[in-house]
């Protein structure tokens, strides 16, 4: 059996990676420097409150997916996924060629429109990328497959929020912004070059270009199979958790820990490094077979890791009243360094969560429908992804703070595994015979 690392050497995998993980890597450049702009540099821009934009400007990203993951889903279903990805990498050579000029004129209208753009090529790619999987790989290669997507898109979101923010926090950043974006896009479009031809589900469709009657059609449809609805609400439900998070994770670095971009930049980068390892696992925990046991384990080990976060967090603040002048050096080691375990095996715990569920997506959705299942399931990320922004705005305007706003999560979170668990036996009992298979061996 090919291990999660040796797909990456086989034509069927290794340029399909290559082509999601730059795109990801592309988009979160972009945005992260855009942001980073508009965040310090507002006045170049316009006269609104930089503030503002920097909430608003992510939901032009998002906001395409609530708008053509509909008609996306019929389109990877529809024609030669192969020919869509580089059709969708052409798109976003264009679009970086569009952003380029928002910077060189300091256009923020030009920019936000590129900003949504780069939405509508996630869009376009999200059904492909997942339906592309289970054509090219073998039912037992599925978990592996897919953890190492989990894995690539985690890092590259990671780094590419580095890299945007370094380029953002650049006084006249339009050059090196432009040459990294393009070139990215190039080398993505280089890799997609080479992805194998996979056939069209279903050649003989007709589109429905209505995405409000595609949408309420696949939601009828979806939720007459409630094994693929509960998946999808589970993976929505991550979605919603980890934007909860990690969305505070700049306010917690300089309001709780009372530290700097650095401190940030490690939370970041240790729940990224986490989910990726956990995906990676996954692969060799479910001992080659499609395991929603890990799903479970995941959720538990989710809430369990950010309440001990919350807990640790919320002492170290009040470590940090008593001597405010000393900063993090007066908080011990030990708890700084809990504190981070907390965030790495948070993550690890994501990866097991995720991965088994898009792999249940994949080998149970209706034959045809592949890439409408994972369009439905994009339309629902996204709506708990503004969600959980709501949520957290309104938990905040009641005088919750970031670590209560944490621990709160931690408690949803095990209501949300057993709605699973009641909606849809099977976790729970997959979980049973997990243990009791391999709970004992060493």
């Amino acid at each position: 059996m090919n291990t999660s690392f040796q797909l990456l050497h086989q034509p069927r995998f290794g340029p399909f990676f290559w082509t999601q993980s730059l795109g990801a890597f592309n988009d979160n450049v972009f945005k992260t420097a855009l942001i980073t702009q508009v965040a310090f540099h507002t006045e170049r821009f316009t006269q609104l409150d930089g503030s503002v934009l920097a909430t608003l400007l992510p939901g032009l990203f998002i906001l395409p997916f609530f708008l053509f993951s509909a008609t996306a889903g019929q389109l990877a279903d529809k024609y030669e996924k192969s020919r869509i990805i580089r059709a969708v990498k052409v798109l976003e050579i264009g679009i970086m060629l569009f952003a380029s000029i928002g910077f060189f004129y300091q256009q923020l209208s030009v920019l936000a429109l590129a900003l949504f753009l780069m939405g509508l090529h996630s869009t376009l790619f999200g059904p492909v990328k997942y339906a592309y999987l289970p054509q090219q790989l073998a039912p037992h290669e599925l978990t592996g497959g897919n953890g190492m997507v989990e894995m690539g898109s985690f890092v590259s979101i990671l780094l590419g929020q580095i890299l945007g923010a370094w380029l953002g926090s650049l006084d006249q950043p339009a050059f090196l912004v432009s040459a990294c974006v393009l070139t990215i896009a190039g080398l993505g479009y280089a890799c997609s070059r080479r992805i194998p031809r996979t056939p069209a589900m279903v050649p003989s469709m007709r589109i429905n270009w209505n995405p409000v009657t595609e949408t309420l059609s696949n939601v009828r449809l979806f939720w007459a199979q409630q094994t693929l609805w509960v998946a999808i609400v589970a993976i929505s439900w991550f979605w919603f958790f980890g934007a909860t998070l990690l969305a505070q994770f700049p306010h917690l670095a300089k309001q709780v820990l009372m530290g700097s971009e650095r401190d940030f930049i490690s939370l970041l980068a240790l729940f990224s490094v986490g989910v990726g390892v956990g995906s990676l696992w996954c692969e060799k925990l479910s001992h080659g077979e499609q395991e929603l046991g890990l799903v479970m384990i995941g959720a538990l080990g989710m809430s369990l890791f950010t309440w001990d976060f919350a807990t640790i967090t919320a002492a170290i603040h009040a470590q940090l009243h008593v001597h405010p002048d000393l900063g993090l050096q007066a908080v011990s080691m030990v708890d700084y360094g809990r504190m981070l375990l907390d965030v790495g095996l948070l993550g690890v715990c994501g990866g097991l969560y995720i991965v088994p569920l898009y792999v249940l997506l994949q080998s149970r959705a209706p034959a045809g429908y592949e890439s409408r299942v994972i369009a439905a399931n994009n339309i629902m990320n996204a709506l708990f992804m503004v969600a959980s922004a709501a949520c957290s705005v309104w938990l905040f305007g009641l005088g919750f703070s970031i670590p209560q706003l944490f621990a709160l999560t931690a408690g949803v979170n095990v209501l949300v595994a057993g709605y699973l668990c009641l909606r849809q036996p099977e976790y729970w009992q997959r979980l049973l015979a997990y243990v009791r298979k391999y709970g004992g061996k060493r």
